[in-house]
């Protein structure tokens, strides 16, 4: 199988792997005051270190979580208290349920916010929680978060990023980015599924709990923390760094499917180096992703939490491509991909497309 899914979930890099196995080895509840609880304490607290370090909190403003979609609840219930919501038009499903009854912030064809829009609705309404992912998970745009916390702060907003698919694979930093919540998670850049972190600039780090409990994470959290997951979850991300090396092999899989028929949607926008959206038009995603899955490559039709489900994108919907947002599938490399993953994916993509596309749609001969 060659694996092309990798914002789904990486692979599990080694270092994981070994932080892993090793902390598996520590028997203790952190929570304990004896010496095995001590250890397990050890291990979580280096491990909240490291997350800190690498993405730009001080290790006592990071709330370690189950994974992204509990980071992004948590921070949206504690800082949308009182305050409207803006959610981006093609935010992650994670931050699209945890905050109903938002203003949509709109994006252009590429996906990338309008932040004239985003102003204007700032100045409309009261205080606001503005939710702003920084890589989109479907078609890898890269939003202006830098700017928009700058109009968040000029406005007396919050920002919350879900950088979820950015960890690992560009630089991400809470300070330099000016944001007031980020969430990461574990298994998208390497490590095992099962924890996510909510990292906090100072001024918000009081947060109110949405899982109530034994006053783990500073009372911020509740719950005895997987510090095995964790430990694995810290080494992922000390070793997952710039991925710009994958950008030559994703622009060859962009070239043979545009080739073979397929649009790239978001093709004007900076992205992340490893995803891409192609969407081939008169054939539905489902249908692509089975005959690819068929040939031994397997892609997503968009989030793989909504995949399952076959339904229409709502990132490509909101990026305003009409009846490709049903026609468009994901392919995002691994942190270890290669030359003949890519050429196998080629290849099999050639074949289904002239296998599934409508005749009118096929070039002349």
């Amino acid at each position: 199988m060659v694996y092309l899914d990798a914002n789904a979930t990486e692979p599990l890099r080694p270092e994981a792997h070994a932080a892993l196995v090793a902390a598996l080895a520590v028997t203790g509840n952190p929570a304990s005051v004896h010496g095995a609880g001590r250890a397990a304490r050890r291990l979580l607290e280096d491990a909240r270190e490291q997350l800190a370090t690498r993405f730009g909190a001080a290790p006592a403003d990071v709330v370690f979580t189950s994974g992204g979609t509990e980071a992004d609840a948590l921070a949206i219930h504690a800082l949308g208290r009182d305050r409207q919501l803006i959610v981006g038009a093609t935010e992650h499903e994670a931050v699209r349920s945890a905050a109903l009854s938002a203003n949509v912030l709109p994006v252009d064809r590429d996906g990338v916010a309008d932040l004239d829009a985003l102003a204007r609705l700032l100045e409309a309404g009261g205080p606001a929680l503005v939710c702003l992912m920084l890589a989109n998970n479907e078609t890898g745009t890269l939003q202006p978060v830098a700017e928009a916390a700058a109009l968040c702060r000029r406005h007396g907003a919050l920002l919350h990023v879900d950088a979820v698919q950015a960890a690992g694979r560009m630089p991400v930093d809470l300070r330099s980015l000016g944001a007031h919540a980020l969430a990461v998670s574990s298994h998208k850049l390497g490590g095992p599924a099962g924890a996510g972190a909510l990292l906090l600039a100072p001024e918000v780090s009081a947060l109110a709990p949405l899982i109530a409990g034994g006053g783990q994470e500073r009372g911020r959290r509740g719950g005895t923390p997987p510090v095995a997951t964790i430990a694995g979850f810290a080494a992922a991300a000390a070793t997952a760094g710039d991925a710009s090396p994958l950008a030559a092999l994703r622009d060859r899989a962009e070239r043979a499917a545009i080739e073979a028929g397929a649009v790239l949607c978001g093709a004007h926008a900076a992205r992340l180096p490893n995803t891409t959206s192609l969407a081939l038009p008169g054939v539905r995603a489902d249908a692509q992703v089975i005959a690819l899955d068929l040939a031994g490559v397997a892609v997503s039709a968009g989030a793989a939490c909504s995949s399952g489900k076959v339904a229409t994108s709502h990132v490509l919907t909101a990026m305003g491509l009409g009846p490709l947002a049903g026609q468009a599938i994901r392919v995002s490399l691994p942190w270890n991909a290669t030359a003949a993953d890519v050429d196998a994916f080629a290849a099999a993509y050639a074949r289904m497309a002239d296998r599934l596309r409508p005749a009118l749609a096929r070039p002349a001969a």
